[in-house]
């Protein structure tokens, strides 16, 4: 647990939040300023800062938030429609939060993959 980090925070309810899923590993919430029809995201309790230190410290925790992402899918119906999963790193890559999370989107359909921004 980080002190500064917004998800830790979201964790341990100093920030309140619309929780979607959660079980003794992972949480699922739904995104503040939303980019689909249904956008949430899975954040594993145990913090790091990215998608590398995260396999570098622990790779389980990727295999955990995939797991819960599963679940919710079928559970939801997510599955038979469809739905994108995509996580961020660095400046570059998009990361807004320092504090390693999935995006599962969908809900209508999603544009092509891999445009570059302009």
């Amino acid at each position: 647990m980080s002190d500064n980090c917004l998800f830790c925070k979201i964790m341990s309810g100093q920030i309140p939040t619309t929780k979607v899923y959660e079980d003794e590993k992972v949480v699922g919430i739904k995104d503040i300023n939303p980019l689909a029809a249904k956008h949430f995201l899975f954040i594993h309790k145990e913090h790091t800062a990215n998608f590398s230190q995260m396999m570098e410290i622990d790779p389980q925790q990727a295999l955990d938030i995939l797991k819960a992402i599963k679940k919710y899918v079928a559970e939801s119906k997510m599955e038979e429609e469809g739905f994108r999963i995509v996580t961020n790193q660095g400046h570059f890559g998009g990361q807004t939060v320092a504090h390693t999370h999935f995006h599962l989107l969908g809900g209508a359909p999603l544009g092509p993959f891999g445009e570059q921004g302009k």
